[in-house]
C-alpha cells in the first residue's frame, strides 16, 4: 500500500537527476546508447562521432550517402529524440 508522499523508483531517480542538475547529461548519454535504435545499425556503424552541445546534435558520418539521407530525415530524428526524452534535448543537427 502506497502512502500519499511515496514515489515510484522512476520518479525518485528523475527527481534526483533534476536536483543534481545532471538530467540533461543523462539524457544526452541515453541518445548515444539509443542511436542504433533511432537510425538503424547500418547507420550507427558508420557514425564516427556523436555528441550534444547547446541543444545541437553533432554527428560525424563516414559515408556521404548516409549523411545525405540523414540530412533529409533531420526533422524526424530531432522529433524522435525529443519525444523519447520527454523534453527538448535537440533543436538542430550539425554534420561535422
Amino acid at each position: 500500500m502506497r502512502k500519499a508522499n511515496d514515489k515510484t523508483l522512476k520518479e525518485a531517480i528523475e527527481q534526483m537527476l533534476n536536483v543534481y542538475k545532471i538530467k540533461r547529461r543523462y539524457d544526452e548519454t541515453a541518445i548515444a546508447s539509443a542511436w542504433p535504435q533511432l537510425v538503424g545499425k547500418s547507420v550507427a556503424n558508420r557514425t564516427k562521432e556523436l555528441f550534444i552541445r547547446d541543444k545541437k546534435l553533432f554527428l560525424r558520418i563516414e559515408s556521404s550517402v548516409i549523411k545525405n539521407e540523414l540530412v533529409m530525415m533531420r526533422n524526424q530524428i530531432i522529433h524522435k529524440i525529443n519525444e523519447d526524452a520527454n523534453t527538448e534535448l535537440v533543436t538542430e543537427i550539425v554534420f561535422l
